[in-house]
């Protein structure tokens, strides 16, 4: 049985009203971490092991807000979160220039980059850039985010929920619309490089 079928018979299973309930644990407290809370590993040790995972690439767009232009930032960290209902999360730094920007929107467009979209990629993970100068885009059909051309998929969302996760922010959307597009393969990041 594939992904998709192990999920739909999971779905099924809550549905019967067989599966045991599950209490929700109590929301955490919101706070800085403390001294003494920090994890005795050297960040540098934590990039360089993380880096032997092999991700996919992402870039996550939102439409202008009050006059400005669309808004969009290159992420690795997205996966998807539940089929019923349909979620996906992304995660993004609390520093963030571009996540203020598409919080306000309160929608956002993820884009799955194709292999041979590295430059693309490049673009929009830096700051203070016009990063859509030059990038051939569209509206998405239900948040009107820029949905960026020759992408391997798109997901059209709204945001559901906001996170927090250390110095980072967990993101999760509901998936409104959502389709393929024209790449073949995926773009890869492992280990610092493109693959």
């Amino acid at each position: 049985m594939g992904q998709a079928g192990m999920a739909e018979a999971a779905v099924r299973y809550l549905r019967s009203g067989k599966a045991l309930a599950v209490e929700a644990l109590p929301r955490p407290e919101l706070r800085c971490v403390r001294e003494d809370e920090r994890a005795p590993v050297d960040p540098a040790e934590f990039r360089r092991v993380l880096g032997s995972f092999a991700s996919g690439v992402t870039v996550v767009t939102a439409p202008g807000a009050n006059s400005e232009g669309p808004a969009g930032f290159a992420c690795q960290s997205f996966s998807s979160l539940s089929l019923d209902p349909p979620l996906v999360a992304f995660m993004v730094g609390r520093t963030s220039t571009t996540w203020p920007r598409i919080a306000q929107a309160g929608v956002f467009c993820v884009n799955v980059l194709s292999a041979g979209q590295g430059e693309l990629c490049r673009g929009f993970a830096v700051r203070g850039a016009d990063k859509f100068a030059g990038v051939t885009h569209d509206p998405a059909p239900v948040s009107g985010s820029p949905r960026l051309a020759g992408t391997l998929a798109w997901i059209d969302c709204t945001i559901h929920a906001v996170h927090t996760g250390g110095d980072h922010l967990i993101i999760v959307g509901r998936v409104d619309a959502l389709g393929t597009g024209e790449g073949e393969r995926p773009l890869l990041f492992h280990q610092g490089r493109f693959i």
